[in-house]
């Protein structure tokens, strides 16, 4: 059963399933939440928005235009060519802080109510040296802040007028429209009226500063190119002369003088002497190999893979190899003495006398031809040095040929430049039209581009609402409790034998679950320990649990409640003993009103006292106890002792079911030692309060004992909240029994 379990388990991790009912789930969780915090945050939202001042903008169109009626070919002059880099900077002179200024002093913006603010750009140090005129006392006793006296600065009118030059280009912006030569100059402003005006006047102080810097450049380009092509035709004579009177000197014909022969020449000579440099090296390895073994004889050469493959030596070898088999056939039939076996003989003889005397023949010729290789090698290798000689001094005089000539070539370009531009200059002396116009004008705007208070209310509302969402995932992605039955099984890997449903708290009775199945029989709680004990009593049909251990990860967890529940429902079918082993923290004997009583565990295994002294029986619930007894100083010792395991294994001959309350396997190991005689532990996990960690280490150290794990009981879950916000299904079955609050 277990195993089915894990595999189920195993699966259902496996699989990447998103289930949008655990989202809606737990948003519901946080609804409350998400909302305040989102009204909170929007109305905040609404009373900044409703005492931000509106802003107006205003905006015209400029045609920017690349080509002029009375321009011949001066592009370059005035860089008028209609390319991308020219419109863009445009685009720049637009927002230049020189042409902003123009426009400041035109309009008079110094005065005007939106910017005559001067004292608010005064530095926070000089602020009331400006309003009292302590010069003299602040640079007495504000030595830091000053120098010297006379050097205390005073806000002048460039400091006003650069602070307005940036507040200025900060409301203007300057948006081209794409594959067009149109851009679009717009102006915020809070005054509507000054927003369309001086979108209007950014684009006519353009044009007409565009306008005065042409009739000045075609003033100077004029008078500078005049001089330039002078000095420019001097040179350009006398760069000629030179380069004629070193042809006649050096005799030189042809462009490179007679060095481009050259190069093909050691061109050609290299390739050859690279081929026999490469021949002689290949011949050098046989020659080599054969002065090695000796030029005279042939059964060494025969060894050189070169000699060996050659064409005849393997014809004759193959002769050879004919005469002996012939050979070898004739003495197996006629005998060694045989006419014929001489005739064959002979015959052999002249076969090996051919084949060693082809293969002497082969190995002369590779000498001769290594001998004619180095003759060749050498021969080249002359004929390059010689030709070599010759092209340096053809190198020389190319080099200088080439440096007259490029001296010529440059002073040519360089005046024929002057002269084309000094044309085109004069020829556009009457250069009147702009490169600019205004198509449309700013009107006045009638609403404010911002604040857009709809839209940032709506967007205020949007984001904190994100917000709050993220956080209440973020909240449900830290909570790593153990909540419902089905995160038992996934996060924690084991069996799920039931769970007790939280019980409400009364001042008369802060621990309800103790006695709650005797006064509630029916009750969902009394038939939820009744499932507990039937999943037990199943799982172990072929061997069935004697001693049953209840432990938890930590106290406050309900395995005293557990332990109790477990008893009243076990005692119904058979003979049960409850032992208070918790021996730190007893609570049985509280839960149960066996508090006159003082004799128990301890006094029973340190057998100071009898089993009737110590056991007692509880009428009401059908079933004996053994409390605590006097709290022995270290109870690990006492559990883990062979009198406690001798005890256990007696007991458990008289009664059906032992259940053994132990303290938390977290808290210390009093648990843990119970290993080698409990046959069963179970395991108490509290709902929403344990985490999966804490629980997982606890389960973890009773396995490293080898303790045997029947399965958890989640207690203190809450039926309502289970189905609203967790998907748990209980309807039906928990519908008569509305509890809440808390048990232990």
């Amino acid at each position: 059963m277990e195993a089915s379990f894990k595999e189920q388990n195993t699966l259902i991790n496996s699989e990447e399933v998103i289930d949008l009912r655990q989202y809606w789930r737990i948003l519901m969780s946080h609804k409350w939440g998400i909302l305040g915090f989102s009204t909170i945050v929007t109305l905040l939202t609404i009373l900044v928005v409703f005492n931000i001042t509106p802003v107006y903008k205003g905006t015209s169109t400029l045609l920017i235009e690349s080509q002029q009626t009375n321009v011949v070919s001066i592009q370059e002059v005035y860089g008028l060519d209609g390319s991308s880099e020219y419109l863009l900077t445009q685009f720049e002179i637009l927002k230049s802080r020189s042409l902003a200024k123009k426009v400041i002093l035109k309009y008079n913006l110094l005065d005007h109510p939106v910017y005559n603010q001067p004292k608010a750009e005064l530095p926070e140090k000089l602020q009331f040296l400006q309003d009292f005129s302590l010069k003299e006392t602040a640079a007495e006793y504000f030595p830091d802040l000053f120098t010297a006296t006379d050097e205390i600065e005073v806000v002048s009118d460039e400091i006003i007028l650069e602070n307005m030059i940036t507040s200025f280009l900060k409301n203007l912006s300057i948006s081209p429209i794409r594959k067009t030569q149109l851009v679009m100059i717009s102006f915020e402003s809070i005054d509507a009226k000054l927003a369309a005006t001086i979108a209007n006047a950014v684009g006519d102080t353009y044009i007409e500063d565009n306008l005065a810097a042409k009739l000045e450049l075609t003033v100077k380009a004029t008078t500078w190119l005049n001089k330039q092509l002078k000095g420019q035709r001097v040179d350009l004579t006398a760069a000629e002369k030179r380069l004629q009177q070193y042809r006649e000197q050096e005799r030189i014909i042809g462009v490179d003088g007679g060095l481009g022969m050259a190069e093909r020449e050691i061109e050609l000579v290299s390739t050859k002497l690279v081929d026999a440099k490469r021949e002689r090296l290949e011949l050098e390895s046989l020659y080599n190999q054969i002065q090695k073994l000796g030029s005279k004889s042939s059964a060494k050469l025969q060894l050189i893979p070169s000699i060996l493959s050659h064409t005849l030596v393997q014809n004759l070898k193959d002769v050879v190899a004919g005469v002996e088999l012939r050979r070898s056939e004739i003495s197996n039939r006629y005998g060694k003495k045989h006419p014929k076996m001489k005739a064959i003989s002979s015959e052999l003889s002249r076969a090996y006398s051919n084949l060693n005397r082809q293969i002497l023949s082969i190995a002369r010729g590779i000498e001769n031809k290594y001998n004619i290789a180095l003759a060749n090698v050498e021969s080249l290798e002359g004929s390059l040095d010689d030709t070599r000689d010759d092209m340096q001094l053809l190198s020389g005089k190319e080099y200088k040929l080439k440096e007259l000539q490029q001296d010529v070539d440059t002073k040519r370009t360089l005046f024929e430049q002057f002269y084309t531009r000094f044309s085109e200059t004069s020829a556009t002396g009457d250069l009147k039209t702009a490169n600019a116009r205004v198509t449309d004008l700013a009107a006045t705007p009638i609403d404010p581009i911002k604040p857009n208070k709809k839209l940032i209310v709506a967007l205020a509302f949007v984001a904190s609402f994100m917000f709050a969402v993220m956080v209440a995932f973020l909240l449900k992605a830290l909570d790593n409790t153990i909540k419902t039955s089905l995160e038992v099984e996934t996060k924690l890997g084991e069996v799920m034998l039931g769970l007790l449903p939280l019980l409400p708290k009364t001042r008369k009775q802060q621990n309800p679950s103790y006695n709650h199945y005797l006064e509630e029989p029916h009750s969902t709680y009394s038939e939820s320990l009744r499932t507990i004990r039937t999943g037990i009593i199943l799982s172990s049909l072929d061997n069935p649990y004697k001693t049953i251990s209840v432990t938890s990860s930590v106290p406050g967890e309900g395995k005293t409640s557990t332990s109790l529940g477990l008893a009243f429902s076990l005692a119904q079918v058979g003979t049960v003993l409850l032992i208070d082993a918790d021996m730190r923290r007893p609570s049985i004997h509280k839960a149960l009103g066996l508090t006159q009583q003082r004799t128990g565990l301890s006094n029973l295994v340190a057998q100071t006292h009898t089993m009737e002294e110590c056991i007692h029986t509880y009428e009401q619930g059908g079933f004996d106890v053994l409390i605590c007894g006097i709290i022995p100083p270290n109870p690990s010792e006492l559990l883990s002792s062979e009198r406690f395991k001798d005890l256990i294994t007696g007991l458990s001959k008289i009664y059906d079911k032992i259940i053994i309350d132990t303290a938390p396997c977290q808290a210390v190991s009093d648990a843990l030692v119970l290993a080698p005689i409990v046959d069963a532990y179970l395991y108490v996990v509290k709902s929403d309060a344990t985490t999966s960690h804490l629980a997982k280490n606890g389960l973890k150290r009773l396995k490293q004992v080898q303790g045997n794990i029947a399965g958890v009981v989640l207690n203190h879950v809450d039926i309502k909240k289970a189905e609203k916000y967790y998907g748990e299904d209980y309807s039906g079955y928990y519908d008569n029994y509305g509890y809440s609050g808390a048990n232990t």
